[in-house]
């Protein structure tokens, strides 16, 4: 109604032809009972008069009646439409996106309550089925389309993750906001390694002369990379706000093709002030994981069950597990004591000192009886400059905390932060990195608080609730070494 009075307005101040006019009314007209399938398919209207939109999934013309299932990627269901044969249209094949109108009906079928009997179809972009990669009918596996990052959104597995993956999106943020967290946009672009790794992707302009290599040449005055982590920014904002997080985008140049690593990928991060137990940090993990993952579940039903049936068969018990049980712990020291026992043969042996593989991350897991299992007190020379010092002997480990969960390994890790001063400036000052971190030690001069936090691999995580072996399965378009298509 509004947008008819302003075309209305539009005719006597500008004198717009009446031409014009129809069609504005003709839009409004359709704009109200245009609906998503995922509202037809829970409509009880029987009678309205509806158009939708959306892909055909199927298509079969019989000698008196025309059908067809069409989807829009609202829903992992179909609408069944109902036609004449007089509405069939050469370029009415599979793939093709249509616009329908008709009348909403009951349906005579059991795997749905209504049907939409047409009056009209119209072919808004028509789709050549013997070219098309997916094929009718056909279950193609995860590998397969993988090859057509552009158009495997069309598949009903990939469909599905898509939509997961936008529930868990809002589950975790729905999460943090009713736990009282503070949602910082951290930088992705930083002049700091935070990890300590060195698998940085740097920063520059394209214009910029390969041979200017001085720090005089750089855009931003010094050396700048795609971030790798948001902690360091998470950690300023503590200081004025007791529980912040962020979510986005992060980077590492590992020249790696193995299903467990991307260049580009989602974190979820936190921070915690006023807490001086790895206790703590933990009961925000476990909470995150199962209220996250529950919500998911709820939302998602059909999605999460094409998964587990087709995709990963016998995941479901093991999900349930996870969530039914509190999670455990144990220290580093009694993970090692544990792998050294085991009659396993490992590829990387278990010593005290050394991090633990992936492999042994599995193994321990499977030990704990396939519950998610908390790691504790690792080496302090393992962890980076930030982590608490434990100030233990005779082995000398830090307040660290690694999540393992079954089928992945490592899903969160985290640390208290070394708030004391002068155990800070000592590291810093071995490592040669004072003077780039000067404005961290600040941060412990002006108001300082105990405080830790932690971060998660959301695509981690997804592989988690739904058993997808490869990470590259479920982020929508990966990036990895040697591989950056679209």
């Amino acid at each position: 109604m509004l947008l008819l009075r302003r075309c209305s307005l539009l005719v006597r101040f500008t004198g717009v032809s009446s031409t014009v006019l129809s069609k504005c009314r003709f839009y409004c007209r359709n704009v109200g009972n245009k609906l998503r399938i995922c509202q037809v398919l829970s409509s009880q209207e029987i009678g309205r008069n509806i158009r939708i939109q959306g892909w055909v999934r199927s298509v079969r013309s019989q000698k008196d009646v025309l059908f067809l299932h069409v989807n829009d990627g609202s829903s992992l269901q179909s609408l069944q439409v109902v036609a004449s044969p007089s509405l069939d249209d050469r370029h009415l094949t599979y793939g093709s996106a249509v616009e329908i109108s008709g009348n909403l009906i009951k349906s005579p079928h059991k795997k749905q309550s209504v049907e939409l009997q047409a009056d009209n179809i119209r072919v808004v972009g028509p789709c050549d089925p013997v070219v098309f990669p997916f094929k009718i009918k056909e279950r193609h596996p995860l590998e397969y389309i993988r090859q057509f990052p552009h158009l495997r959104c069309r598949t009903n597995s990939f469909g599905s993750l898509l939509r997961i993956r936008s529930e868990a999106t809002a589950a975790i943020q729905s999460f943090f906001k009713e736990n009282g967290f503070v949602q910082i946009q951290t930088p992705v672009i930083t002049s700091n390694d935070c990890e300590g790794a060195g698998e940085l992707f740097q920063v520059e302009s394209a214009t910029r002369e390969k041979q200017q290599a001085d720090e005089k040449s750089h855009f931003f005055s010094v050396p700048a990379f795609l971030t790798v982590s948001g902690q360091l920014h998470l950690e300023v904002m503590a200081g004025a706000f007791s529980n912040v997080y962020t979510f986005g985008p992060t980077f590492r140049a590992e020249n790696s093709q193995s299903r467990r690593h991307l260049a580009e990928f989602y974190m979820v991060e936190a921070e915690i002030s006023f807490t001086e137990s790895l206790e703590d940090l933990m009961k925000v993990m476990e909470n995150l994981f199962k209220t996250s993952t529950e919500c998911v579940l709820a939302q998602c039903s059909e999605d999460i069950d094409l998964f587990h049936k087709y995709v990963s068969p016998g995941h479901k018990d093991r999900l349930n597990r996870m969530l039914q049980n509190e999670f455990k712990v144990i220290s580093y020291t009694e993970a090692i004591d544990v792998l050294k026992q085991s009659s396993q043969t490992f590829n990387f042996k278990p010593e005290w000192g050394c991090d633990l593989q992936t492999e042994h991350e599995k193994y321990l897991v499977q030990h704990c009886g396939n519950i998610p299992l908390f790691v504790i007190n690792y080496p302090y020379d393992l962890k980076p400059f930030y982590a608490r010092d434990n100030e233990d002997g005779p082995q000398h480990t830090a307040a660290a905390v690694d999540l393992l969960v079954p089928g992945v390994g490592e899903l969160c890790g985290g640390t208290l932060r070394e708030e004391r001063l002068h155990l800070l400036q000592s590291r810093l000052d071995r490592a040669g990195m004072t003077d780039t971190y000067q404005w961290y030690l600040e941060l412990r001069q002006f108001g300082s608080t105990p405080h830790g936090g932690f971060g998660m691999g959301f695509e981690r995580y997804l592989q988690c609730i739904l058993g997808v072996d490869n990470i590259k399965d479920v982020i929508p378009f990966p990036r990895f070494s040697h591989s950056c298509l679209l």
